[in-house]
């Protein structure tokens, strides 16, 4: 049998649950949080009070941090690429019955929350340019995503278990640094959002850690791969306006770092709890290969390690047209 028709074979078993996994990793629509109960009502005459309450709170957050915020807006808000790149994968597809486009939209449909809010935030706290904002995102979907997994199921359940985490981890950072500059809104705000990353986390880890136990050397292949040509950041084509492909990834990264939302350190941290969450010293019945590829992933955290403590992140905040210091100021 080839290794696509296992790969669809093991979708096709992992599917009969697939019922269970979203009653388990998600929440019922009318039971989930909204963006309106996380910000100031419209319908409300005190709607006015409490946008000018979060107008001047936010004004005591950094520059740099609101780089980040927009970057992380932008990112969740480019939804519309990744269902269409998920909708793709091997074992997915659009007939009804399909229970992985069910499980698919339903995500989508909890994400979507997350770019919901956070523009709005972004909209109301009056201190980035929105147009620009707006423009980076429109250039975000137009340029499409490739994060190297192909129509591989096995590999996107690996990259999106790293970047949910990574997800959580950004979010998580936010919230923490906003609580300290005393803007407690939108620190529950990033912890509402960390927190549906984290349960989604935990469900494409469950994915991949069912496949280890019906097909282990193929899966301990995928993961060798997508951690040999490192995790692509969802973002990592970003773009301001007038500016080619892939431009302010660099620069936004860069913000991340300086204000410790996320770090390289953080990339191989993930990475290791990954490989313990899976238990990649304790997988049998690999083949050759797949053992030569468990020796590599083993290793791989102290080798990365090494190279994230060399590593220099440039103290000059590069000037992003969504947001200027004369608007922070």
């Amino acid at each position: 049998m080839s290794i696509k028709n296992v790969r669809l074979e093991v979708m096709q078993f992992l599917e009969k649950n697939i019922d269970s996994f979203v009653e388990q990793y998600l929440l019922p629509i009318e039971k989930i949080w909204q963006p309106t109960d996380l910000l100031p009502n419209s319908e409300k005459e005190s709607f006015l009070d409490e946008v000018t309450e979060l107008r001047e709170i936010a004004k005591e957050l950094p520059y740099d941090f609101w780089v980040v915020l927009v970057g992380d807006t932008i990112t969740e808000e480019a939804l519309p690429t990744y269902e269409s790149w998920l909708m793709d994968v091997e074992g997915v597809s659009q007939h009804p019955d399909n229970g992985w486009s069910k499980w698919i939209r339903q995500w989508t449909g909890e994400e979507n929350r997350h770019g919901d809010l956070l523009n709005k935030y972004l909209y109301l706290s009056g201190r980035v340019n929105m147009r620009e904002v707006e423009i980076t995102t429109q250039h975000l979907i137009t340029d499409g995503f490739d994060p190297g997994t192909d129509r591989d199921p096995y590999k996107n359940f690996v990259f999106t278990s790293f970047q949910e985490l990574a997800t959580y981890v950004s979010h998580n950072r936010v919230a923490q640094i906003a609580k300290k500059f005393g803007d407690h809104k939108l620190s529950k705000i990033c912890k509402m959002i960390a927190g549906d990353e984290m349960r989604h986390h935990h469900a494409y880890s469950e994915f991949v850690n069912r496949i280890f136990k019906v097909d282990p050397s193929e899966m301990m292949m995928a993961f060798h791969y997508m951690m040999k040509q490192k995790i692509t950041m969802p973002a990592h084509l970003i773009r301001e306006s007038g500016e080619r492909i892939g431009s302010a990834f660099e620069q936004f990264s860069e913000s991340a770092q300086r204000i410790g939302v996320y770090t390289a350190m953080d990339y191989v941290d993930i990475l290791q709890k990954l490989i313990d969450k899976w238990e990649i010293d304790k997988i049998a019945g690999l083949n050759d290969e797949a053992e030569k590829a468990r020796d590599y992933l083993m290793k791989l955290p102290a080798r990365m390690t090494r190279i994230a403590e060399r590593m220099v992140v440039s103290q000059e905040p590069h000037i992003f047209k969504w947001v200027q210091p004369a608007i922070i100021k």
